[in-house]
């Protein structure tokens, strides 16, 4: 197992820290970046003024239109893109270590299809179809409803089966992508065009208190597997090796499956539907520092979140003053990174 953990890759030893620390600093100065441009572009130490000022609470002299950019508009949203690449790369690294697949995805398990439904049918039906929740608390209960019958589905025998896993998973997914078709037909194309540009994912919507609920998620499930990060090299060597190990191979697979479904859910029901960052991001942290999850789960927590922020900041800029879903960059860039993916694993060399 440790020769199939370290096999080469560029970053070893004590590189690995040194990458962990230019990525720690990188996020805070693409956040910088990406508050400071936009409509209107402010310089990058007027920012730092109006955020400094809010965090030393000495906000009495600050312009009142820029400290509204700035506070209430841009940092929340730069920090929302933040949580959810951070969420959407640990998410894909918990799935791929569940079924031990390196081409699977958040998305794999039917989740993100879940968490549309939830928001069509609250945009078509009002809030009183799902208990008066509105379209973030609606996806997110959609996407857990989702993710309990593909279990459901998976198990055979009381033990969960990585192939049944896939299976149940894309047929639900399917399943329901084709009540959204429906239920979306029923729209009037005012709410339709709102609707499908959140679905293909933003971050526009972002607001303070938008941001705390999926940031204590990821905080919480992104130690919960950095205390189970052997575990997780063990579950990788295969159901047999790890149950030697001492590893309660079960609980665990259900857990990575609960665990890594909150995060897909929580983000997708903030965010939307953000294609391919699950599937990149863990492939690039492998890529650098190995197969250990101790080293590959603070990497691709710090490089999803500043991706997805670079991201975010090319969407509402490439043509201002109009903003792109986010899911056209995703899938701009993830459509090739799959490809070659194929290639390279079909060459025998993933």
């Amino acid at each position: 197992m440790a020769d199939r953990l370290d096999r080469a890759h560029p970053v070893s030893g004590r590189a690995t820290g040194a990458l962990i620390g230019g990525l720690a600093l990188a996020l805070p100065a693409a956040s910088m970046v990406a508050i400071s441009i936009g409509s209107v572009t402010l310089p990058v130490g007027a920012v730092w003024r109006v955020i400094g000022a809010h965090l030393t609470g000495r906000t009495g002299g600050l312009d009142p239109l820029r400290d509204q950019v700035v506070w209430d508009i841009r940092t929340p949203r730069v920090l929302l893109a933040a949580v959810a690449g951070a969420g959407l790369s640990v998410a894909g690294v918990t799935f791929q270590a569940l079924v031990r697949n390196p081409l699977a995805d958040p998305y794999v398990l039917g989740v993100s299809s879940g968490a549309s439904l939830g928001a069509v049918l609250v945009a078509a039906l009002g809030t009183t179809v799902l208990g008066g929740v509105g379209v973030t608390g609606a996806a997110f209960a959609t996407a857990l409803v989702s993710v309990l019958l593909v279990y459901l589905l998976a198990q055979r025998a009381g033990r969960l089966l990585d192939s049944r896993l896939v299976l149940a998973g894309v047929a639900v997914g399917y399943l329901c992508s084709a009540v959204t078709s429906y239920v979306q037909l029923q729209l009037d194309p005012t709410q339709l065009q709102g609707l499908m540009f959140w679905l293909m994912g933003s971050v526009a919507g972002g607001t303070w208190r938008a941001l705390g609920l999926p940031a204590a998620v990821v905080a919480v499930c992104v130690a919960y597997l950095l205390l189970q990060a052997r575990s997780l090299n063990a579950l990788s060597a295969g159901d047999d090796a790890a149950a030697g190990l001492g590893v309660p191979v079960q609980a665990l697979r259900v857990t990575l499956l609960v665990v890594g479904s909150l995060l897909t859910a929580t983000v997708v029901s903030v965010a939307g539907g953000i294609a391919f960052i699950g599937l990149m991001v863990p492939h690039m942290a492998r890529f650098m520092v190995g197969g250990d999850h101790r080293r590959v789960l603070p990497v691709a927590l710090l490089l999803g979140a500043v991706f997805l922020v670079v991201v975010d900041l090319a969407s509402r800029t490439v043509d201002r003053p109009e903003e792109l879903p986010i899911g056209i960059f995703t899938t701009a860039v993830g459509v090739p990174f799959f490809l070659w993916l194929l290639r390279r694993r079909a060459g025998g060399r993933g």
